[in-house]
Formats: structure tokens, C-alpha cells, sequence
């Protein structure tokens, strides 16, 4: 990879690398919150949190592939 194609996918990589930290502190943030009230947490208040969890672990392996992917021709 040439130093010009590197400060091209510098950019994207930072903002991947960003919205993948972003969506891996929301997602441990919804698993705290269901252990810290534990019982007295509603059923439903439990899913949503849940299906958030899950929904924040998705997005952070997107952003984490597609910088893989950018980088799998550097290789």
C-alpha cells in the first residue's frame, strides 16, 4: 500500500474505528443496566434492552469489517 492510499482509507478508518467503540460502550451499557436492576427491571424494559444489546454488537462488527475489508488487498 502506497503512503497515498493509506491517507485515503486514514478517514473511514478513523470514523469505523469510532462508531465501532461507540456501539460496543452502548452495548455493554445495556447489559450493566439489566445487570444492575436486575429483578426489579420490567420484562419488557429486559427485551428492548436485549435486542438493543444486540443491535449495538451488530453495528460495531459492521464498522469493524468494513475496515477489514478495506484493508484485505494490503495484506
Amino acid at each position: 500500500m502506497s503512503f497515498k492510499e493509506g491517507l485515503e482509507k486514514l478517514g473511514p478508518d478513523v470514523k469505523d474505528s469510532a462508531n465501532e467503540a461507540k456501539h460496543r460502550v452502548n452495548a455493554e451499557g445495556e447489559r450493566a443496566k439489566r445487570d444492575l436492576l436486575g429483578d426489579s427491571m420490567p420484562l419488557g424494559d429486559k427485551a428492548k434492552s436485549a435486542v438493543n444489546e444486540l443491535k449495538n454488537r451488530g453495528a460495531a462488527e459492521i464498522d469493524k469489517t468494513k475496515r477489514e475489508v478495506r484493508h484485505a488487498d494490503d495484506r
